[in-house]
């Protein structure tokens, strides 16, 4: 199965009950909060590579760690994360204002209302991988931009702020001013995103094309491979 291709409903919910199964951590992240955590990775300031990030998946510790059946399954659930990470980037990337951020909805007074607290918690777990790059925004002029998620996601906010997420109502515009920030928070960090380069520090000094060969052959290099080395 190709990584550009995005997940079916028959592989969300795969996904889904898989992260719900007793086979994770109590930790795990559900849906909406891996959604929220892969966006913050997706839009923030730097990339960060699959090894480091898909840890934080099962939970904060390093004994956090799901039970899958066999290898095949563990390739497979995987596999399921990172096309959804996928869907976020490619999203991003091609239509941004069209980004959906995957909320939950529930019923109060008789209104359909959206809960964007999971969601946020997992973005600001994303942002906790590099709380420090994050810096910029929240001492710019766009910090208002990053309100919303600050108060749905930190792990703790002002005693007269809890009035803005406990009320159903308002934390409800809270997450529809959010999704409508979102883009604007991936353009600010667009042109400052730093790329994620794993740099391989080399065991052995690198064969120049006029030494001798490592091979043992006795040939210059040059000349036992024809070509510059890699």
């Amino acid at each position: 199965m190709q990584l550009d291709q995005p997940l079916s409903d028959k592989e969300f919910d795969e996904l889904d009950n898989f992260l719900l199964s007793d086979r994770t951590p109590e930790d795990a992240m559900t849906m909406d909060m891996l959604h929220g955590y892969l966006t913050a990775i997706a839009i923030g300031p730097e990339a960060i590579m699959p090894a480091e990030w898909l840890k934080k998946v099962w939970g904060k510790e390093d004994t956090d760690v799901p039970k899958f059946k066999h290898e095949k399954e563990e390739q497979r659930i995987i596999n399921l994360i990172m096309r959804f990470m996928n869907e976020v980037l490619v999203t991003f990337e091609v239509a941004p204002k069209e980004f959906e951020p995957l909320f939950v909805e529930h019923e109060h007074e008789g209104q359909t209302l959206i809960n964007a607290e999971a969601w946020c918690w997992g973005f600001w777990e994303g942002m906790e991988l590099r709380p420090g790059s994050w810096q910029p925004i929240w001492d710019s002029e766009q910090s208002a931009l990053m309100r919303p998620i600050y108060l749905l996601g930190a792990d703790e906010i002002e005693e007269e702020e809890l009035a803005l997420v406990e009320d159903p109502v308002k934390a409800h515009k809270l997450g529809l001013e959010l999704e409508a920030n979102l883009p604007n928070i991936y353009k600010f960090w667009l042109p400052l995103r730093k790329a994620g380069v794993e740099t391989v520090k080399r065991e052995e000094p690198k064969v120049g094309r006029n030494d001798d060969c490592p091979c043992g052959s006795g040939k210059k290099y040059k000349k036992c491979h024809g070509a510059e080395p890699e």
